[in-house]
């Protein structure tokens, strides 16, 4: 195996000769395996190892093997120690998904702070063929079934291509010792079942199921990058802006295929949408309809589709004294001046971030808040009052514009709808005496 191994890394992963490297080490067999390998290649390598309390003495066990493995092969090595349990429970997750955040941020933390380059981890054949398994039983798209990659970004998984028996006839040539976790014989987990009860009888029922396996992961993959070429000249078409807050979609793109549904499905799929039928009724639907996953939200607006997160609460309402200059909100800085203008200069300086108002006219202290349904103001330069809906229509504000939306008040009347109009009862006039020039910045 060391030399299909060294053939492996010079063809396929030569840059690790380069870098530095962190292995990923349980005590395990595969994960001794693959440093003995890197070790006996001579790559620049260092120990990590999680030790996440959950089995007692046989986790601190782990913890000592590997300590003596370094010393035994001269690698230096970092250890952590989690609290898995409580920290499953805080954020509400099974072990094994706490298991897994802990360790992955530990080992890109430990990464970037010590300047290693890449982070090695002991996924093998058989390891790939689970996770297929899983996701296909699980339900997933064309990606879910082209398994573990063998490079992603700061993870590499150099053995990926052989298989646990290829791991354990070269342990057992070498002499190698290694720690068994017990938990890997618990069935209650779903990979353990596969593992011990599937995945033999398929191997019986094939023999060479992990080769027949591996030509099936490279036709998906090839159909993959088929299916990525497609969407990102479609995107290219269909995305009609993109900034900070959300990403609009031209519906009549979507309109125009013969079947929309894998289309959205192909441009929405990272952001843990589900309901695919309702996403595809929003092609149809009435604007301000939407539909939400966790952290994101998709709504229709007029002729296009707004993807945005899912926005986190903030204060509703903020009082700004007749002292404050300047004060700081979440949509930005507002700075109050008052000025020495002239009304007439004042009457020329229109800007929408920038407001003149009579100071005579308010009453403090101000309010900032939100816009709420049933707010009527009296727009400038206009006679009368309007709805702030019906202003928002006519400004063809979407769902999402609207609710960015906030008002600066005296008292219950509104003064200035921010960044966008102000209100004729406080304009300067030439019978103004005092001038207040209003911000946002």
């Amino acid at each position: 195996m060391f030399l299909q191994f060294q053939q492996h890394i010079n063809s396929h992963l030569s840059f690790l000769k380069e870098h530095k490297i962190l292995i990923a080490i349980s005590g395990g067999k595969d994960s001794v395996v693959l440093t003995h390998l890197c070790h006996k290649l001579k790559l620049n390598i260092s120990l990590v190892h999680c030790n996440f309390n959950l089995r007692g003495i046989e986790s601190d066990g782990d913890e000592e093997f590997v300590l003596q493995l370094a010393e035994d092969l001269d690698l230096e090595v970092f250890i952590e120690s989690f609290d898995t349990e409580t920290y499953a429970k805080e954020q509400k997750l099974s072990i094994q998904l706490a298991c897994r955040e802990l360790r992955y941020h530990w080992f890109a933390e430990l990464a970037e702070q010590l300047k290693f380059d890449y982070v090695l981890t002991a996924h093998h054949a058989d390891d790939n063929l689970e996770t297929f398994l899983i996701n296909f039983i699980r339900g997933t798209g064309l990606e879910g079934l082209t398994g573990i990659p063998e490079v992603n970004g700061l993870f590499v998984r150099p053995i990926l291509s052989f298989s646990s028996e290829d791991i354990n006839s070269f342990a057992k040539a070498n002499q190698i010792k290694w720690r068994d976790d017990s938990s890997n014989a618990s069935k209650k987990y779903l990979r353990n079942k596969l593992r011990h009860d599937i995945i033999p009888i398929l191997k019986e029922m094939n023999p060479r199921l992990l080769q027949s396996f591996q030509n099936t992961q490279n036709n998906l993959k090839e159909s993959t990058e088929i299916v990525k070429e497609r969407m990102d000249d479609f995107l290219a078409k269909a995305i009609v802006s993109i900034d900070e807050n959300e990403v609009k979609f031209n519906i009549s793109e979507f309109k125009k295929l013969k079947n929309p549904k894998p289309y959205l499905y192909e441009s929405l799929k990272e952001f843990g949408f589900t309901q695919w039928g309702d996403i595809l009724n929003l092609l149809d639907a009435e604007t301000g309809k939407q539909v939400f996953s966790e952290n994101y939200r998709l709504i229709k607006n007029r002729a296009h589709l707004l993807l945005s997160e899912i926005a986190k609460s903030v204060n509703k309402s903020m009082l700004i004294s007749e002292k404050d200059k300047q004060i700081q909100t979440p949509f930005g800085t507002l700075f109050f001046d008052e000025n020495d203008e002239s009304p007439n200069d004042v009457f020329s300086e229109r800007q929408n971030n920038v407001i003149f108002v009579d100071k005579n006219q308010l009453k403090y202290p101000l309010t900032i808040r939100k816009y709420e349904e049933g707010d009527v103001f009296y727009p400038f330069g206009m006679i009368g009052k309007k709805k702030l809906s019906k202003y928002f229509k006519d400004e063809k504000l979407s769902l999402l514009d609207k609710e960015k939306v906030w008002v600066l008040c005296s008292g219950n009347d509104i003064v200035w709808v921010v960044n966008r109009r102000a209100d004729n009862r406080f304009k300067v006039t030439k019978n103004t005496k005092n001038i207040l020039k209003i911000a946002l910045k």
